[in-house]
């Protein structure tokens, strides 16, 4: 699968904030859920005003139980857990 244009310029302007220093964890609250959530966010500039651009949240727990990776022998699709019978 072929990552979106959206996905690579985001990624893009996380790596361009790393390099320069401008990232921050905040805590957050899961608009839909109210739960906590740790937040990576780029930190920018405003006519003097911080701005903190979302970018994703910390997985709670394992995260690898979070996601299935990409399938190397199927490039449309994914690893599924066996335990899932999917």
């Amino acid at each position: 699968m072929s990552i979106p244009s959206f996905a690579r310029t985001n990624f893009q302007t996380l790596l361009r904030a790393a390099g320069d220093g401008n990232l921050a964890l905040m805590e957050c609250l899961d608009a839909e859920t109210g739960s906590p959530r740790y937040v990576i966010c780029a930190v920018g500039r405003d006519d003097g005003d911080y701005v903190f651009t979302p970018f994703g949240h910390l997985a709670d727990g394992n995260p690898y139980d979070a996601y299935l990776p990409p399938d190397p022998n199927d490039p449309s699709g994914f690893i599924r857990n066996d335990e899932d019978g999917k």
